[in-house]
C-alpha cells in the first residue's frame, strides 16, 4: 500500500521545485503545506523535524529529509521500496 507523502515546502525554494519534479515524474501524489507567510505551520515543521530548511518530507510517519535526501534513497533504489512499505 502507497504512503501519504506530505512535503512542507516555499514556492520559491528551488529545491522544493526539485523535490516536487520527482515526485510529479514518479507519478506519486502529495500534500503540499506552504509555509511561507504561515509561522504557525513554518513552527509546526521545525518542531516536528528539527530543522529549518524546506522541503521537509514525509512518508507516512518517516521523515524522510529535503530533497538530497530523497534524491540519494532513489539513487541507491530505495524510494519505490519505501513508498510501498
Amino acid at each position: 500500500m502507497a504512503k501519504e507523502i506530505i512535503m512542507y515546502e516555499s514556492r520559491i525554494c528551488g529545491y522544493c521545485m526539485a523535490a516536487k519534479r520527482l515526485l510529479k515524474k514518479k507519478g506519486w501524489e502529495y500534500e503540499a503545506k506552504v509555509v511561507d507567510g504561515n509561522p504557525t505551520l513554518r513552527e509546526e515543521m521545525q518542531s516536528i523535524t528539527g530543522r529549518t530548511s524546506v522541503p521537509q518530507i514525509f512518508f507516512g510517519d518517516t521523515h524522510v529529509g529535503g530533497f538530497d535526501d530523497m534524491a540519494e534513497l532513489e539513487e541507491n533504489g530505495e524510494l519505490d521500496t519505501l513508498y510501498n512499505s
